[in-house]
């Protein structure tokens, strides 16, 4: 594994590369600046030093890429399913190939630990790989016969259509939208997060040096108020999948409505991890501090609320304690760090802010509670205890390394308090009495739910929330269900009497 140093030098040569000037658009196969001739600065939340000038577009760049969208989809949709795969496994091998690359861009860009950044790209590789093998059945359907009908089903793209990520592991997260709908068939314009660009304008680049025709994904740089509203409210784009918070995605499907757009909202989470007693404990304690202490604390599956059963309550929560105070925070490229800086310092603010809650709310801070003194938007990782359901630590999305614990008394409390929030995104649950396991999993208000087990994706399986934390999922053919359309045909098989009126 490289050593700090290494990866610093390599950066270096990279932002020469990628950031030396003004990161541009790129529409129909062109770099663009916006049409008028704005950019906006982003920063290392390392260190606060300046990354790039970005494009910052307005309506008018938008109206461009989603036209390139549209003149692109045609073509695009009617090219043969295998076609398509063989495009998006040769993505996929670049995207392999510049790993290193956009792993290191990212942690710069995001301040997002080098553990885990390294193995994002290859994540996103595999999404491509696993869409790019469903492109050739994406349109298969069903035959259901009648008795005078030969009906026949089928899927169609539904046509252009609109990403927008976020700025937590954003190359990721964008080959999980994008990769489905190039798959489908449909053209895409990405909006990428304002925070963090750098890596949307390397998958435009890597996807049309492996082949992808010019203007079927087009990336359009820029504000969420202005960039963004353009793009959920033009009449062109069909559907729009976005990534982000409850209150934004909420707003998106109000300015979609006007044109009947079809929305995918993956939101915010206040997940919970149940602990029972019976549980294999020293498995609970690791997949407890990775679950919120990896990635920052800031994924939407975190899991940021620990119920845990009160007569474990004293031992597990002092092992944890420890825990959290060893955790290594540090500069994101060295290898040894484990949790590095929040994205902006108006996130670390926001994030702080909780710490003031937490204290006139009568919790505890067991761990951490503070930002830390110097250049960039650190935070020391947190533990709150002696918390109740009903406080905001308890119940808002903090979107940081911060953990508050809830002790109950009974399985029945245990459920209460879980889906005592408006979020419903993931739920995890340690138990080793099976028939327990079954009976909570089904009372849970969560679209996934894992039991033994920190989050472990499988690509088949749907990925979504209920209530507050989205619309919609995502993996496998669920991917597909959004991206297009069915069509169904019936083919009459003889002469059935049809009701003659006027003869």
């Amino acid at each position: 594994m490289p050593a700090l140093e290494d990866n610093l030098a390599r950066l270096q040569e990279l932002l020469a590369r990628h950031a030396a000037g003004p990161v541009l658009n790129r529409i129909a196969g062109e770099d663009r600046p916006a049409a008028s001739g704005r950019t906006f600065r982003t920063e290392s939340p390392v260190d606060g030093s300046p990354i790039a000038e970005v494009a910052r577009s307005g309506a008018e760049d938008v109206d461009a890429a989603a036209r390139a969208a549209r003149a692109a989809f045609p073509e695009w949709a009617a090219m043969d399913g295998a076609r398509r795969r063989d495009l998006l496994h040769r993505i996929a091998d670049a995207i392999e190939a510049r790993a290193e690359e956009i792993a290191l861009l990212e942690c710069w860009d995001t301040g997002q630990a080098w553990r885990f950044m390294s193995k994002a790209a290859l994540r996103g590789a595999e999404n491509f790989r696993f869409f790019a093998d469903r492109a050739p059945s994406a349109r298969d359907g069903l035959a259901l016969p009648s008795p005078t009908l030969m009906n026949i089903t089928g899927r169609v793209p539904i046509g252009p259509v609109g990403v927008i990520t976020p700025w937590n592991t954003p190359f990721m997260l964008s080959t999980w939208k994008i990769a489905p709908a190039l798959a489908a068939g449909c053209t895409v314009v990405h909006k990428p997060a304002e925070f963090s660009p750098i890596t949307a304008r390397l998958l435009v680049e890597i996807a049309e040096e492996a082949g992808l025709p010019p203007g079927v994904l087009n990336l359009v740089n820029g504000i969420g108020e202005e960039a963004g509203v353009a793009l959920t409210e033009h009449p062109d784009i069909r559907a729009i999948a976005f990534v982000g918070e409850s209150r934004t995605g909420s707003q998106i499907m109000a300015q979609g409505a006007p044109t009947l757009k079809r929305v995918h909202l993956e939101l915010g989470g206040k997940n919970p991890v149940i602990v029972f007693a019976d549980a294999d404990l020293d498995r609970a304690l690791d997949a407890v501090v990775f679950m919120i202490y990896s990635l920052n604390g800031e994924r939407c599956t975190s899991s940021s609320r620990l119920l845990i059963e009160r007569t474990i309550a004293e031992d597990f929560v002092a092992r944890l304690t420890e825990r959290v105070r060893r955790l290594k925070v540090g500069h994101p490229l060295d290898p040894a760090t484990e949790v590095g800086p929040l994205i902006h310092p108006v996130h670390r603010e926001k994030v702080c802010s909780y710490f003031r809650i937490a204290r006139e709310e009568g919790a505890t801070i067991a761990a951490g509670g503070r930002a830390i003194e110097g250049p960039g938007c650190y935070v020391e990782p947190t533990l709150l205890t002696g918390a109740r359901p009903e406080m905001r630590i308890a119940q808002e999305e903090i979107f940081g390394p911060v953990l508050t614990v809830i002790p109950f008394d009974s399985e029945e409390e245990a459920i209460g308090i879980a889906n005592g929030t408006r979020y419903g995104l993931t739920a995890y649950v340690w138990t080793s009495d099976l028939t327990r396991g079954f009976r909570v999993t089904d009372r849970l208000e969560a679209g996934m739910i894992w039991v033994n087990s920190e989050n472990v994706r499988h690509l088949p399986t749907p990925f979504g929330g209920v209530k507050a934390s989205g619309i919609g999922r995502d993996g496998g053919d669920y991917s597909f269900d959004f991206y297009m359309e069915h069509k169904h045909v019936g083919f009459a098989t003889g002469r059935h009497p049809i009701p003659r009126l006027g003869a």
